[in-house]
């Protein structure tokens, strides 16, 4: 364990935090702290408004640094005294409100008990003992100063610091010590997520004993330098709605369902006006989003428990509640229907790759799909992703696509190819055979509501090959004779509402053709490490060959230096499909 009775200097200081002295000094006796927050304020769920005091990026970076240090102290001691907290769910890694609320759910009693002026209980004195005489720091006092300097405005902690978190939850530990003692007396269980402190039981004499519970907890709580909010004081009982840090815990942990209606509620606004309010006041479309993660992060956690108690029970979005159905189809038309920029969705993570290098290549020539500012690339069409390898290099990295665990989910787009298009395709007719894929095309057209974008899948040129993804995908969809002509002969075809497929060119009198044979043969023959590139896994050797992934990583680094003229047409329909759509 760190010795920080040794730290007896600003330099030892700056060296546990691996920040400059000059950074520090300048902060603390230059610019001084009280000339580094920026104040506003912010609505309270309650009502009223929150004062928020956030710090400048120097500031707050000095203040992430201290948070290390204390993370990595509490850490040690925790190990070494073998310690497993589950009392403050706030701040702190792996717990959250829903780990809160789970400790609470189907008790027949629960205790809600609020601190009142949480944040401004911590004054600069306060903090600064806790540095200078808690047991695992002991700073000597000059330093125990400047860590408080660094970490108060206005003589306590602001809400809005990256510090204040942690501190409070460092100084209420020997709060929460003698709680957690008289709660297991009256036979209780405790936790606290910030200010709101919680009991509960099932314990069936409690309600005559809760008053002298209170008035205990309020002697303690004051001595310890907090004040009890009398008004957010609440015994709630089993036969009524229970609710902890917001949310219902009766049965199973749970969104209020008042929450959840008016989500959706949102949601339909927003599906037939374009628009829809939060409290009176217009929402975003990343707000609703998050409501609906909110919600889906409940049953999510729901849904751990019961495959944990029913090992059998498969969950996917075949069997999706009603909430979860919601969701999905406010994915749909985030996604596919009515997507911000063209949704392209490829038979692999490679053909991606090579689009986009050969869009860089010839961005002036694409000014509908592709721009440059400076020497950064933007793309007017966004590339769906289903996954991607943690192991991705730097360059797959830079083009990775949308976060897709929740598009696995809730459209089971679990593989490449034909597959998942399929998979996306049922979204978008009726089908008595597949009741769990609602024709959300049709049900949005129902609503008046006009896609803004085509979603466009891209495969590779192999429509008469059985075998193949083309021809699997076009056999799926039933199209007619005269339409597979029409997609032989102009390479995209229109398939219902905003959907497209679109197919590589036929090149070099080829009869079926990959994308990978869009590329000039010299490019296709490139030695890399001694290995030459193979791209059929038959025949893949890994002492003499390098695969798909390693030739696209060569192709995204050296895009200006290859010839991507065979890639023309089919950027050609891509560009037309996307510049036309709204004609």
């Amino acid at each position: 364990m760190i010795t920080f009775e040794d730290i007896t200097s600003i330099d030892n200081l700056s060296n546990i935090l691996r920040t400059p002295k000059k950074k520090l000094t300048y902060m603390l006796y230059i610019k001084k702290i009280q000339n580094s927050y920026t104040t506003f304020q912010i609505p309270k769920k309650s009502g009223g408004q929150r004062i928020i005091n956030a710090p400048s990026k120097d500031l707050k970076d000095i203040q992430r640094s201290i948070v290390n240090m204390l993370l990595n102290q509490q850490k040690i001691f925790n190990y070494q005294n073998k310690i497993k907290t589950n009392i403050a769910h706030a701040f702190t890694k792996e717990k959250s409100i829903i780990t809160n609320a789970k400790i609470h759910k189907n008790k027949r009693f629960v205790l809600n008990i609020d601190l009142e002026n949480f944040f401004e209980s911590f004054h600069f004195g306060r903090v600064q003992g806790y540095f200078e005489k808690n047991k695992n720091y002991l700073f000597p006092k000059n330093i125990a100063t400047v860590l408080a300097q660094l970490t108060c405005y206005n003589g306590s902690l602001p809400q809005g610091a990256p510090s204040s978190p942690i501190i409070t939850n460092l100084i209420c530990n020997i709060l929460d010590m003698k709680l957690l003692k008289i709660a297991k007396k009256y036979k209780l269980d405790y936790t606290r997520y910030a200010d709101d402190l919680t009991f509960s039981t099932n314990y069936k004499s409690f309600d005559e004993k809760s008053e002298e519970f209170i008035s205990q907890l309020e002697i303690i709580i004051k001595q310890s330098g907090f004040k009890i909010n009398q008004k957010k004081t609440r015994l709630q009982y089993k036969q009524s709605r229970q609710v902890v840090t917001g949310l219902v815990v009766n049965k199973k942990v749970n969104v209020p369902r008042n929450f959840y209606k008016n989500t959706r509620a949102m949601a339909n606004s927003l599906y037939k006006n374009g628009s829809f309010t939060i409290n009176g006041v217009e929402g975003s479309f990343k707000q609703l989003e998050g409501r609906f993660s909110f919600i889906n992060h409940i049953n999510k956690e729901n849904n751990k428990e019961k495959k944990k108690n029913d090992k059998n029970l498969k969950l996917s979005f075949r069997l999706l509640n009603g909430q979860e159905k919601e969701y999905q189809k406010f994915l749909f038309y985030k996604y596919f229907f009515n997507n911000e920029k063209p949704c392209i969705l490829t038979e692999g993570p490679t053909d991606i790759i090579y689009l986009k290098s050969a869009l860089k290549n010839l961005y002036t020539d694409y000014p509908n799909l592709i721009k440059k500012v400076n020497d950064d690339f933007i793309f007017k069409i966004s590339f769906l992703k289903r996954g991607e390898d943690s192991k991705a290099s730097k360059a797959n990295k830079k083009i990775k696509g949308k976060k897709t665990s929740k598009l696995q989910y809730f459209f089971g787009l679990e593989k490449d190819g034909a597959d998942t298009m399929k998979q996306i395709y049922n979204f978008y007719v009726s089908n008595k055979e597949k009741k769990d894929c609602p024709n959300y095309s049709e049900i949005f057209k129902n609503m008046n509501v006009n896609s803004k974008n085509p979603c466009i899948f891209i495969l590779d040129n192999e429509v008469n090959n059985k075998e193949k993804p083309l021809k699997t995908l076009t056999n799926y969809m039933n199209l007619k004779e005269g339409k597979i002509d029409e997609l032989c002969d102009k390479n995209y075809l229109k398939i219902t509402s905003n959907l497209y497929i679109v197919t590589n060119p036929l090149v070099n009198e080829l009869k079926e053709c990959e994308i990978e044979d869009l590329f000039e043969l010299d490019i296709l023959k490139t030695e890399l490490n001694g290995k030459t590139f193979e791209r059929c896994e038959k025949k893949y050797n890994p002492s003499e060959n390098y695969g798909k992934r390693a030739f696209s990583k060569y192709v995204w680094k050296n895009y200006e230096d290859i010839n991507f003229e065979n890639f023309r047409p089919l950027l050609d329909n891509i560009n037309q499909i996307v510049t036309n759509y709204n004609d």
